[in-house]
């Protein structure tokens, strides 16, 4: 009998804390979401930059840095989709000799920019001390070079030559992969600010 009411006891104490974990991850949501939403307010692009971000509230609480890395994470996560979506549109039936050249650099540019994109997220871990400032001047130069790298592919679907369907999916995938990227690069200056 007496097994069982310490197995109770500590039954019951986990599911305490388990809710007591909850309420207070409900609580700090509201400022979780102000702290993204104002720090949004720095970017180019402020709705993209909350919609995209105010998902991972909870984790992000109100760490600038935190903020930062995950701005860089959602953007990856994008650039490499946008990556997977032009390689099954270049294999479709129909496309001009241009249209697959295109194609081809983008999804080259865009490589490029998923490693300046990963490059940039493992330095972020080791931000620290003496060495902060040169660490961050990297992270900005590559984060930097990622959004050229995404304009030099958009820049390869202008004119008219280019299906209509092609070219509105691209641009449209690489429009918005520009601005994540143009965001986590605010974000991560905002951040680097905080430490000048």
């Amino acid at each position: 009998m007496e097994g069982s009411s310490s197995k109770l006891f500590v039954t019951s104490l986990l599911m305490l804390l388990a809710i007591s974990s909850s309420l207070v991850a409900m609580a700090s949501w509201p400022l979780s979401t102000e702290f993204i939403k104002t720090s949004c307010r720095s970017t180019i692009y402020p709705r993209l930059c909350f919609s995209s971000l105010s998902v991972h509230a909870n984790l992000i609480q109100t760490s600038p840095r935190i903020l930062a890395s995950t701005a860089l994470n959602v953007t990856l996560k994008s650039v490499r989709s946008t990556c997977s979506v032009m390689v099954e549109l270049s294999k479709s039936r129909g496309m001009s000799h241009r249209e697959l050249g295109a194609m081809k650099d983008c999804v080259e540019v865009l490589g490029d920019a998923v490693d300046q994109l990963q490059r940039s997220i493992g330095e972020m871990g080791k931000l620290k001390g003496s060495n902060f400032q040169m660490f961050m001047s990297d992270i900005q130069t590559w984060v930097s070079a990622a959004l050229t790298n995404e304009d030099t592919c958009t820049e390869g679907f202008a004119g008219n030559a280019m299906n209509g369907k092609v070219k509105t999916i691209v641009r449209g995938r690489i429009v918005n992969v520009a601005q994540l990227t143009s965001n986590a690069l605010a974000l991560v200056n905002q951040f680097a600010s905080l430490h000048a």
